[in-house]
């Protein structure tokens, strides 16, 4: 019964889908971030439904007559160019099979990112984004914080066969939604939504502890720190989260308090110790190839024999930054870098242009909060193998179209002050003296 009801949801939206092909990249993200075929145990749980849905977008945009446009700038250069140079990279992969398959995946999902660059734009669109992944990603951070909250003792999973299935990637996912959340509270014109907001926000924060993953706990430390960094209300804030973190430390087991411990002692951890092992072995394999690196999946336990200080000891790669310097050398390293520091500075350059604007003022705060999402992603990312993970390039969609949008409104306020001093010129010479 389960699989009949998923599958009706899904084929549901393809009539939409060829009416508004926008619709097509919320049904696919939905697919992407809940996974809800996951939930099923029968035929449903394999059914290619993100392939149908992706075929049937791409037909839509083909024949729809809305504007089809991928902005041009910094950011998307810097992006159009790490994608090329992965494309080079897998020609010269160490492991050319694995390499392919992983390619294959990588590859839709930097389609899809940009088939949302072209068909996110606006207000509206942006925010309905948002709102498909933080409900995809927080339904599993909200179960996840009342297992805690009931008194569960076990770690917290995400959805089975998505990218956040263990509990580091989903400490990691649940830890950049904490802003987003933030952002959809205040934007919320209804009291219950405000409280609802207010307790998911609760229950995620303690979903993300009882990971027990010690990346996630310093990722939100982070991301919360950040927060308070950026926010209008220091005072206010700061008291609120000297009140609430004691209340989250002790209310947690004995057991995640001894793991917690061991971020001072990592040298005991044998873990920890896969991690730096599998993080030298990367950076030998761009030390003999420092131009094109491993390619895709070089982390494999073969290759370690012959890059790894410890052959024996095999990890993947357990870090955004060695992943990619492993498998596509400096040149990636460098590219991959320089995207997400531009596209920081893009959601700056929107902070700064809205900084004194009431109309804006919704553009301001999603602009501080995807700077946090950035910066948990850049802290949880030190310990996660997370660098093509479709969450992360969402992010940097929402980031460049928010931009756009902030440039376009500016721009028509300055074209309709330019006409109506052209309609009164005695007031526009006024003005100049």
């Amino acid at each position: 019964m389960r699989d009949i009801l998923i599958t009706l949801m899904v084929f549901a939206t393809i009539p939409a889908i060829f009416y508004r092909p926008y619709i097509g990249v919320l049904v696919w993200s939905w697919l992407a971030y809940m996974n809800p075929h996951r939930l099923a145990w029968g035929f449903a749980a394999t059914f290619p439904f993100a392939q149908i849905i992706g075929v049937v977008t791409l037909a839509s945009l083909l024949f729809s007559s809305e504007k089809k446009r991928i902005p041009i700038n910094a950011v998307t250069i810097v992006w159009i160019t790490f994608v090329i140079w992965m494309n080079i990279t897998t020609l010269f992969a160490l492991e050319p099979d694995a390499s392919m398959i992983e390619w294959d995946r990588v590859m839709k999902i930097q389609l899809f990112s940009f088939i949302s660059l072209m068909l996110m734009y606006g207000r509206d669109r942006i925010n309905y984004l948002i709102m498909v992944i933080v409900a995809s990603v927080g339904l599993y951070s909200v179960k996840g914080g009342l297992f805690a909250f009931f008194g569960g003792t076990g770690r917290v999973y995400g959805p089975s066969g998505g990218f956040f299935e263990d509990n580091n990637s989903m400490g990691l996912a649940a830890v950049m939604m904490v802003p987003l959340m933030v952002y959809l509270y205040s934007i919320a014109n209804k009291r219950y939504l405000k409280y609802a907001m207010i307790a998911v926000l609760g229950l995620t924060i303690l979903a993300i502890l009882s990971t027990q993953s010690r990346g996630a706990f310093l990722a939100v430390s982070t991301t919360v720190a950040y927060l308070w960094y950026r926010s209008t209300m220091k005072t206010l804030i700061g008291i609120l989260i000297l009140c609430a973190a004691p209340i989250f430390w002790f209310s947690m087991p004995d057991h995640w308090h001894d793991r917690m411990a061991t971020i001072k002692t990592y040298e005991e951890d044998g873990s920890a110790m896969g991690r730096i092992n599998a993080w030298e072995f990367a950076y030998n394999v761009a030390a003999d190839r420092p131009i094109v690196g491993g390619g895709f999946r070089v982390f494999q336990p073969e290759q370690f024999e012959t890059y790894a200080p410890d052959p024996e000891n095999f990890h993947d790669a357990h870090s955004i930054y060695f992943e990619i310097l492993g498998e596509h050398g400096f040149v990636g390293l460098t590219l991959f870098l320089s995207l997400g520091f531009l596209t920081y500075l893009a959601a700056g350059q929107v902070i700064k242009k809205t900084r004194w604007r009431d109309d804006l003022k919704w553009a301001n705060l999603l602009g501080r909060m995807m700077q946090a999402c950035l910066v948990a992603y850049a802290t949880g990312g030190l310990f996660l193998g997370l660098a093509y993970w479709d969450l992360y390039y969402h992010f940097i969609v929402i980031v460049v179209l928010l931009r756009e949008h902030v440039n376009g409104v500016l721009a028509d306020n300055r074209q309709q002050i330019g006409e109506r001093m052209g309609e009164h010129p005695q007031t526009a010479g006024e003005a100049g003296k």
